[in-house]
């Protein structure tokens, strides 16, 4: 065997040990699938001295193996996803929450029953969407908002006036504010999930977003049916 092709054998077995310990050290330091769910994402206490687990990882041919936390290596298997889902997930936060808020009034103030099925209908629906959209972010290690964000400035979102008009109303003037509002709710999140659907990654929240714009333009037309006609 050639000198030439000696070093080139070594340098192919040396790629291949570095992989093998990055791995091992990966394995042994990651925690299972059912810790790594439940734990809370905590982020260390300043000046705090006690490091977290490293990694080493494997250099490209030629450079050596470097060490790093292993909180600054992405997770495998984790969708790729860019920052218009991360918009889309931190605006829909807010938003389904004040639909939620507005559903919860419909028992106590509403006159029409058919209002009523409507308010159980959207809550059943968005409340665990919410649920996905707040693990998403999690996942990924983000906070639900990003800076200050003017959530009145969002298709659909109400005012707070409008919401205390909403919650000081009763019987059929409640009926017509709630099914008008919601209509205009509704058709902000469709304007929302439409406008992920041509920029976003994530193929979640493209399943998400998608079923969010059907199933909303469907209660759209339910709603516009309560209105006297």
């Amino acid at each position: 065997m050639t000198g030439e092709r000696r070093h080139a054998v070594m340098a192919v077995i040396s790629m291949v040990v570095l992989i093998a310990i990055g791995a091992a050290v990966w394995s042994a330091n990651r925690p299972s699938v059912k810790d790594d769910a439940a734990a809370p994402q905590v982020s260390p206490a300043p000046g705090d001295a006690t490091p977290g687990p490293s990694v080493i990882v494997p250099g490209r041919p030629g450079e050596e193996a470097s060490v790093r936390p292993a909180e600054e290596i992405r997770r495998p298997g984790l969708p790729a996803y860019n920052a218009m889902d991360v918009e889309y997930v931190r605006m829909m936060i807010p938003h389904h929450t004040q639909a939620l808020r507005m559903s919860a009034l419909a028992p106590e103030r509403a006159a029409d029953a058919k209002v009523r099925a409507m308010a159980e209908r959207i809550h059943a629906s968005q409340a665990p969407e919410l649920g996905v959209l707040r693990a998403w972010l999690t996942e990924r290690g983000l906070a639900e908002a990003a800076g200050d964000h003017d959530h009145g400035t969002m298709p659909g979102m109400q005012s707070d006036t409008a919401m205390e008009r909403l919650a000081d109303a009763r019987g059929a003037e409640f009926d017509r504010l709630f099914v008008e509002m919601m209509v205009e709710h509704h058709e902000g999140a469709i304007e929302m999930s439409t406008n992920l659907l041509k920029v976003g990654r994530d193929l979640t929240m493209e399943e998400l977003a998608t079923g969010i714009a059907a199933e909303q333009a469907v209660e759209i037309n339910r709603l516009r049916a309560l209105l006297p006609q």
